[in-house]
């Protein structure tokens, strides 16, 4: 029993599955915020620019039941909201990493000492100038 605690203690605390729970927990808060970004700010936005189109009042009766189809048109219009919105961030966050990886490339550059051909590129620059 204590060598099967052992082995689940080290499953449990690899770095992959300590970074894998933080993914979803930052994952589960993003989620809220985007739905909360779409819900209470872009629909009722679009409610507003269609006229004050409700999409989650749509249904029908069938029978004894309800078809709420206005809920699933919702769904599907906040999923394509929520993925653009992911979008936009992961296109911004790249063009950053991007900008970042640029500056210390050009950082990195600088701080070496020129090659043997840089200098005797120089060298012969220098001599034809004179």
């Amino acid at each position: 029993m204590k060598n099967f605690i052992e082995e689940f203690k080290t499953f449990a605390l690899r770095g992959n599955v300590v970074d894998l729970a933080v993914a979803v927990v930052i994952g589960t808060a993003f989620a809220k915020i985007t739905s909360s970004l779409v819900e209470n700010i872009i629909m009722p936005a679009l409610g507003v620019l269609l006229g004050g189109i409700n999409f989650s009042d749509y249904a029908f009766t069938l029978g004894q039941s309800t078809i709420s189809y206005g809920v699933f048109l919702q769904a599907i219009i906040e999923f394509i909201l929520i993925a653009f919105a992911v979008f936009l961030l992961v296109k911004v966050i790249n063009k950053v990493k991007g900008a970042l990886a640029l500056a210390e490339e050009k950082k990195v550059a600088e701080s070496q000492p020129p090659s043997e051909e840089v200098l005797l590129l120089r060298e012969i620059r220098d001599s034809l100038r004179r």
